[in-house]
């Protein structure tokens, strides 16, 4: 802990700190330190009423990146310098974008209009438009269900941009590994992350031990079937032999042979569904979209 710029008792300072010169009820805040790796400031915020957020010096634009994704209205309480003490600020982001952070510290931002729920599937025109045509959101929220998504979990996402953003977006405290064999989708992906705001998202361009050494061993992998999988899923395997999978096909003979390919890595009663998603459109005619096949599957079992 004491490798950490903030500790328990830098932190505990800080919410006395608050307690005593505001009137905000600190009994459900959101404490967020983002001088350690890998945190999500923006989606915290969005999902968030009040966070207590711990910053080193720096970040030139971390007012302006908030104000650009629709958090201007959020109040900020702050002071000036590194310790609690002194006088107690309050504005807006919106009036905050052409300053960044001058010292290390704490401040409180508070989002009135904070989603209260995850909800996935998201709209795809939330997202960056590039190289990568997006799964429609429906089946999308299906595959994150099944990939049982909760705070801490790390994830390996094959192929899957949107699905990338979406993991991140509700588990801030896990770590996502994101393998985009195409340069082009790497670049669309990287243009969510920074729309997004989201840190905790590594890219590589394959699955290796030269790739994924010295990363967090994900607890889950979401694949989209290719002919690279069974070395993509033997490698999982050896860096974790209870890891869970999700893999998602159109191909009906790929499908019907995943029990078979599974069975050859010790895997055994894979679930097996197809989801068709149909809407009826201003014309009253019906717009279908592809049915894939999701597998899920646990190993070790």
């Amino acid at each position: 802990m004491s490798n950490y710029l903030f500790n328990n008792s830098n932190i505990i300072t800080w919410l006395q700190y608050f307690s005593d010169h505001t009137q905000v009820d600190l009994e459900h805040v959101k404490i967020l330190d983002i001088t350690r790796k890998n945190k999500n400031l923006i989606p915290t915020v969005e999902a968030h009423r009040c966070v207590l957020v711990f910053t080193e010096a720096g970040h030139p634009d971390i007012f302006y990146k908030m104000y650009d994704v629709g958090l201007g209205e959020c109040d900020v309480i702050y002071n000036e310098g590194s310790n609690p003490e002194g006088e107690i600020k309050t504005d807006k982001v919106k009036n905050m974008i052409d300053r960044g952070i001058n010292a290390s510290a704490g401040m409180l931002i508070l989002n009135p209009n904070a989603r209260s729920i995850v909800k996935f599937g998201m709209n795809n025109d939330s997202f960056s438009t590039g190289s990568v045509k997006y799964v429609g959101s429906e089946i999308r929220s299906i595959i994150l269900n099944k990939m049982k998504i909760h705070e801490g979990k790390n994830i390996c996402v094959i192929s899957g941009e949107s699905i990338v953003i979406e993991s991140a977006l509700v588990n801030g405290e896990g770590d996502i590994i994101a393998v985009e064999y195409k340069e082009n989708d790497r670049h669309t992906l990287e243009d969510n992350l920074s729309r997004f705001g989201i840190q905790n998202v590594t890219i590589i361009d394959h699955v290796g031990e030269d790739t994924m050494a010295g990363l967090p061993i994900p607890d889950v992998t979401m694949l989209v079937a290719s002919a690279s999988m069974e070395k993509e899923i033997a490698y999982m395997l050896s860096i974790n032999p209870n890891m869970e999978f999700v893999i998602y096909t159109l191909d009906f003979l790929v499908a019907g042979s995943m029990q078979k390919i599974l069975d050859e890595f010790g895997i055994r009663d894979a679930d097996i569904i197809q989801v068709s998603v149909s809407n009826v459109t201003s014309k009253h005619t019906y717009n279908t979209q592809p049915a894939p096949w999701i597998i899920t599957c646990k190993a070790g079992q």
